[in-house]
């Protein structure tokens, strides 16, 4: 049996919860463990600058980036819990440099790390294995925003392979062009070229392993391209909760900031040494708002350090 930690929703608490509940060590990712490694070179947009003046994602770069699996193991007892998928990617030079994170749904799955440590807490295994189906219960009834995230999964089966697949971060940042004119954008990942269609059961049942393998072969044949997208924001957008997507997101007025473009398997080892970091965030692009982005800064420190 799990013990929840003690003491308050923490950064550190919460790294410790996510551990615990995927069975990792201390050196391990507290989340999206499992993942590949790889490079490539980012090419900006001509609108770009109408964005942001950070030169992130203005200037041509290299871009170091990592796909991954959130296959940590929950033991939520049904079908709905699916694989989160990640991609984190790294633009810009050693003085203009933007670490995203972004994932496969475009909300969070709480809203405050106070929640996000009890969402975790509540599926912690008893005795005999398995969370108290009870508390469960109790717990998404008095906090239904905490079940968005799962709902949007089992709604929308992710493509087979990695490089199909639309990646969101999903904070709103505020973004600085030349003219110092501020507006709150999201970003969204968007695969270039014929997305393949979903399978019906791959977001349930196809392993990490074959995930990575297709990435591989893939990349071995061709280069892998995205659109970097940023979504404009309107006034009176949800920008404080992670929870909740803007009101026609899908539909709503996007400018594409440039085209990220793989073109080779990397080293574990690099993305391992380098970590992703949500506080590097080159001028022109600032921090969001939101409770989660604060608290997942100090979140990825300490872990960070633990695998150190």
């Amino acid at each position: 049996m799990i013990q929840p930690p003690t003491g308050n929703a923490t950064p550190a608490s919460i790294v410790e919860t996510l551990k615990a509940m995927a069975g990792a060590s201390s050196k391990a990712r507290a989340c999206f463990a499992k993942g590949r490694c790889v490079r490539g070179t980012y090419i900006p947009s001509d609108r770009a600058e109408e964005i942001t003046k950070s030169r992130s994602f203005t200037a041509a770069s290299r871009v170091q980036a990592r796909f991954s699996v959130d296959d940590g193991d929950l033991r939520v007892p049904d079908a709905a819990r699916l694989m989160l998928r990640g991609f984190s990617f790294r633009l810009g030079d050693i003085d203009h440099r933007s670490d995203i994170l972004t994932q496969s749904a475009p909300v969070h799955y709480a809203k405050t790390p106070a929640q996000m440590l009890a969402y975790l807490n509540a599926r912690l295994p008893g005795p005999d294995g398995q969370p108290d189906p009870e508390k469960l219960v109790a717990f998404s009834a008095a906090n239904p925003e905490t079940l968005h995230q799962a709902s949007y999964m089992a709604a929308h089966p992710l493509p087979a392979s990695f490089a199909d697949t639309t990646y969101w971060a999903v904070h709103a940042f505020p973004a600085t062009n030349q003219s110092d004119e501020t507006q709150f954008i999201k970003f969204k990942i968007v695969p270039v070229g014929s997305q393949a269609a979903p399978t019906e059961d791959t977001a349930r049942t196809k392993p990490s392993g074959l995930l990575r393998n297709d990435l591989e072969s893939r990349i071995a044949t061709r280069d892998i391209r995205f659109s970097l997208m940023a979504l404009l924001g309107r006034p009176g957008d949800p920008i404080l909760d992670v929870t909740s997507r803007w009101p026609n997101e899908d539909h709503r007025e996007a400018v594409r900031l440039g085209t990220i473009v793989i073109t080779a398997i990397e080293a574990n080892e690099v993305c391992d040494a380098l970590a992703f970091d949500p506080a590097a965030l080159a001028e022109g692009i600032g921090y969001p708002p939101d409770e989660i982005f604060a608290a997942r800064r100090a979140a990825y420190a300490t872990s960070l350090a633990q695998r150190r």
